[in-house]
């Protein structure tokens, strides 16, 4: 799919489920490609008898990867110009999660087209997880 600016409009929204049934091992698996192996990931009896949390939970980083995979697949693989996010809730095994894309602007910048994106992920509980902003380069 190649985004046109003639074909957008402020307001569409581009919508994909990044993560069904979110595993431990995935999140473990996370920990090892990252080399973040904070116990509040990996380590249920530190994460719920010490920190206090109901169960270990996902890296935001990784929930971030998620949308960006999203990202990338709706605007196209180096295409991005921006990407941030804030984490706004833990993300814990066994949850399924859908991002979602809105087209906030549509600018032209030196001759190029510019399309500025507000993002939301959420669980299937419907808690936002990642909120956040992007901007990629797009076809006339």
């Amino acid at each position: 799919m190649t985004l046109k600016a003639s074909e957008l409009s402020v307001g569409d929204q581009y919508s994909e489920e990044v993560c069904n049934n979110l595993s431990r091992t995935q999140i473990v698996q996370y920990a090892g490609a990252s080399g973040d192996y904070n116990p509040l990931h990996s380590d249920e009896m530190f994460t719920t008898q010490i920190a206090n949390y109901p169960s270990v939970f996902a890296h935001g980083m990784l929930s971030m990867g998620m949308t960006g995979g999203m990202l990338t697949n709706y605007v196209g693989d180096g295409r991005l110009t921006a990407f941030g996010v804030r984490f706004t809730s833990q993300v814990f095994p066994g949850a399924t999660l859908t991002a979602t894309a809105t087209v906030g602007a549509i600018r032209e910048e030196d001759g190029q087209q510019y399309v500025d994106l507000e993002l939301s992920t959420k669980d299937d509980a419907g808690v936002e997880v990642i909120k956040g902003s992007a901007s990629a380069r797009i076809d006339p």
